[in-house]
């Protein structure tokens, strides 16, 4: 039997965060007890990068593999996550949008949805043992974009990590979890070695590595919804969240063929 991993996805960690990052948020002590749950169970932490390569070359994966997941960089993961993951000994990768960075300067891009950190907390970050990955520069819906403005958002991104953090930027996590093949390709050609969706299953190696699924935490997934997907229920606590993502793809595609044909009107 193949085995299935929970690559968990979180976004902000605070008590107060801001309206719009809110949803998509978990308070300090809910992410201790999640991460404390994952160590007493026996979970082993890799970090995205690893569990791709593992996928990728067949290597064997620890017992009850768990990856756990940053989208967009927010300051709170310096000062409220980190050291939660410092505590456990857990190992994860935080996705970075470049231009949101506190101190992006002239490269700032796109508008942050909160606090985020700024280059020198990426860089203690990443000298702290956290995989440093990419989630392209302005936080764009990368599938929307023209060929040109697609690249740019993916090469600028990773550029500017790799200067900040000395070492290759080698994962990438779609905004929004939004994708298509002309996207993944684009993140091959910008030298990107495995990429992030969503679509709230578990990752197993028969998926694209270019497409590992993640599973959403948020404020509502309390401990009982939590322990329920981490112990194989998570068919019942995510079934919302595949539904939504299913018709979004169907609207996100006739915007795609709409596009095109005014564009060849």
């Amino acid at each position: 039997m193949t085995a299935t991993v929970p690559i968990l996805m979180y976004h902000a960690v605070a008590e107060h965060p801001s309206a719009a990052s809110k949803r998509l948020s978990v308070s300090p002590d809910s992410f201790e007890e999640q991460v404390a749950f994952l160590v007493e169970h026996g979970f082993t932490g890799m970090t995205f990068s690893d569990l791709a390569d593992a996928f990728e070359t067949s290597k064997a994966l620890p017992k009850r593999p768990v990856v756990i997941t940053f989208d967009d960089g927010y300051a709170d993961f310096a000062n409220a996550a980190l050291p939660v993951l410092q505590r456990y000994d857990c190992p994860a990768t935080v996705f970075v949008t470049s231009g949101w960075i506190a101190d992006a300067g002239p490269y700032a891009g796109g508008t942050p949805l909160d606090k985020m950190m700024t280059w020198a907390q990426v860089r203690d970050v990443a000298q702290a043992g956290i995989e440093i990955g990419a989630h392209s520069h302005s936080h764009p819906e990368l599938d929307q974009l023209a060929d040109a403005a697609l690249w740019e958002e993916l090469r600028v991104s990773r550029v500017l990590l790799e200067d900040c953090i000395g070492t290759p930027v080698r994962a990438l996590a779609y905004p929004f979890g939004y994708t298509t093949p002309r996207v993944r390709l684009a993140a091959r050609a910008a030298r990107y070695r495995c990429a992030a969706a969503v679509r709230n299953v578990r990752a197993s190696a028969f998926d694209d590595i270019f497409m590992l699924p993640r599973l959403t935490i948020r404020r509502s997934t309390n401990a009982v919804a939590f322990a329920s997907a981490m112990i194989g229920g998570d068919d019942r606590v995510f079934r919302r969240d595949r539904l939504l993502t299913a018709g979004w793809a169907s609207v996100r595609s006739a915007r795609r063929v709409r596009k095109r044909v005014l564009g060849n009107a």
